[in-house]
């Protein structure tokens, strides 16, 4: 075997750590997503602000001098389960390389996060708050996170934006329309 080979070889088996700090904190979104609850480690990500969206019920962050956002590290991301995290994520969000503190050793590790793209969207405001969030939306997010998961294996898939914005605009009272 060529060294190029080994090396695209080792490349296709890497493994990412991936900040989360909103719906993804969940195991069991998670569990929908990847079909397994990856090992975590509770981290902190300085020097950002995490958001609650106005119409959205899963947060944002972006930069901000002297703030911090509290979420976990998901370990071992396989490539194939990258992937369905971009997808997921969708257009709203782009991947990128920032730097948590470990809460449990304070190491520092270069990682990948999803920073929300609109710099100056004025949808953001305040603080979300993943308990609230657990209590409130997890439940139907969960339902809308499958559907995304049902939908992302048809051909014509919809983005998870599409998804999102069916499944909450209609409702438990306001059923879709076939």
């Amino acid at each position: 075997m060529s060294a190029v080979s080994l090396v695209a070889m080792a490349q296709s088996q890497s493994l990412h750590k991936v900040f989360v700090y909103g719906s993804l904190m969940a195991e069991d979104v998670c569990r929908v997503l990847l079909n397994r609850v990856p090992q975590s480690s509770p981290a902190i990500l300085n020097g950002y602000h995490r958001y609650s969206i106005k119409g959205r019920v899963y947060p944002a962050i972006l930069p901000v001098e002297n703030d911090k956002v509290t979420g976990k590290l998901l370990l071992g991301i396989t490539d194939p389960e990258l992937h369905i995290l971009d997808e997921f994520e969708d257009v709203e969000y782009e991947r990128n390389t920032v730097e948590v503190s470990l809460v449990d050793s304070s190491d520092n590790l270069l990682v990948q996060a999803y920073v929300w793209s609109n710099k100056s969207d004025p949808n953001l405001y305040g603080d979300w708050n993943f308990e609230e969030w657990k209590q409130i939306h997890k439940k139907d997010f969960i339902k809308m996170t499958t559907g995304f998961m049902e939908d992302l294996e048809l051909p014509e898939a919809k983005p998870r934006v599409a998804t999102y914005e069916s499944f909450f605009q209609q409702g438990p009272g306001n059923p879709a329309a076939s």
